[in-house]
Parts: C-alpha cells; sequence; structure tokens
C-alpha cells in the first residue's frame, strides 16, 4: 500500500472513531454525534465506510469524493452546532442569563478527531502519486496502406 492511500484510509478509520467521542458537554451530559444528531451522524458513518471501501478496492475517484464530502459534512456539522448553541437560549430576555447559558456548553476534543480525519484523508486525496509521464513521440507514426 502507498503512503497517500495509508494516509486516506487512516483518515477515514480517524472519522469513525470520532463519531464516538464527545464533541458537546452540557452540565452533567456529554453528547457525541450520534446524541446529538442521529440522521446526520449515520451520513458521517455512511460517507466514511465508502471512503474506506474505496481505498481497499483501489478506486481513487470513490476515495477523493469521500474524502471531500466527509470534510464538508463536518464542517457543516461545526456550524451547525456553534449556531444551534448561540440560538437555542433566545428566549431568554436577560441577556447575563443567556450569555450564562451559553458559557455552560463547551465543545469538548472530539472536535480534534472529527476535522483530522478528514483532513488526513483529503491530505492523502491530493498528494497522491500522479501517473508517470509516457512519451508517444519517439515511436514512429503508423502507416496507412
Amino acid at each position: 500500500m502507498r503512503l497517500n492511500v495509508l494516509a486516506s484510509f487512516a483518515g477515514f478509520v480517524i472519522l469513525m472513531a470520532a463519531l464516538y467521542c464527545p464533541i458537546l458537554h452540557a452540565p452533567l451530559i456529554s453528547f457525541d454525534v450520534f446524541r446529538a444528531n442521529k440522521p446526520y451522524g449515520m451520513v458521517l458513518l455512511l460517507v466514511a465506510v465508502v471512503g474506506i471501501l474505496g481505498t481497499v478496492f483501489n478506486q481513487p475517484k470513490i476515495t477523493k469524493m469521500a474524502a471531500y464530502v466527509s470534510l464538508g459534512l463536518v464542517v457543516l456539522l461545526y456550524a451547525g452546532s456553534y449556531l444551534k448553541i448561540h440560538t437555542s437560549f433566545n428566549f431568554i430576555p436577560f441577556r447575563s442569563v443567556k450569555d450564562f447559558a451559553i458559557k455552560l456548553i463547551k465543545f469538548k476534543w472530539g472536535w480534534y478527531l472529527m476535522f483530522g480525519g478528514p483532513l488526513l484523508a483529503v491530505a492523502g486525496v491530493i498528494f497522491g502519486r500522479k501517473p508517470p509521464f509516457v512519451n508517444n513521440f519517439d515511436t514512429p507514426p503508423k502507416q496507412n496502406p
């Protein structure tokens, strides 16, 4: 296995492991992706499995597509989580109480893995070897009868 394929494979495995790591922490509750949004977690898991299958069966187009889609989905999940936290307490009329409630919810270490896996997969796809250059001009042209 080449190094870039191994990097993509490791990135998808890290993404699968990151789905079960804590990403948000509220008092007395810790959230992973499946607890925060189960259908979205299933889509991320499916994309990671497709990426792993693409690397195992040596399908660079499928691996490339899965790497970019996984990175986009993780960025979208982060943006959604950030906006959800900062808009969930807008019903509270007192700004200081609202800010206190927002500060109670913390991002956890699972986000490092959530971004690290797809970034490693994309790096493996980007730095893949190009096919060697074949010089076809040294061969004589074919003669028509």
